[in-house]
């Protein structure tokens, strides 16, 4: 056992975030492990582009308020101490409220197969980032 040494934080790349976001990875697996953890932090109005990942992936919301969208149309509302589950190959968008900054824990795999975690698409609109939010779960 030993303290994995920190790596700096990192703005992430523009294009595939609207908006200013920065990301801690807590862990980047080696094999045999495949897991992939990372702290982000949004600030208000920022968002993922649409994307999805080989085996899925999962968001824990640690402060602030998540919207979380898939192309559906659905746009999940997610409070502190919540948790979605976003499966293999679904695309997806996250991001903040426009007047709150939030920050999730980001987990996902490697596939282990020489396919890409994450598929990164085209930027979600505001249209999209607007739309009707449900908080019923």
């Amino acid at each position: 056992m030993e303290f994995v040494k920190p790596l700096p934080t990192t703005k992430a790349p523009a294009e595939w975030f609207t908006g200013d976001v920065w990301f801690d990875v807590i862990q980047a697996g080696e094999e045999p492990s495949r897991l992939r953890a990372n702290m982000v932090r949004f600030a208000p109005g920022a968002r993922t582009a649409w994307h999805h990942h080989a085996v899925g992936q999962t968001l824990h919301v640690v402060s602030g308020t998540a919207l979380v969208g898939t192309r559906d149309g659905t746009l999940l509302e997610a409070h502190p101490g919540e948790t979605v589950s976003c499966p293999p190959g679904e695309e997806h968008w996250h991001g903040a409220t426009p007047d709150r900054f939030m920050e999730h824990l980001a987990l996902w795999e490697s596939p282990g197969d020489g396919r890409p975690e994450t598929t990164w698409l085209e930027k979600v609109t505001d249209d999209v980032y607007g739309a009707a939010r449900i908080r019923d779960h």
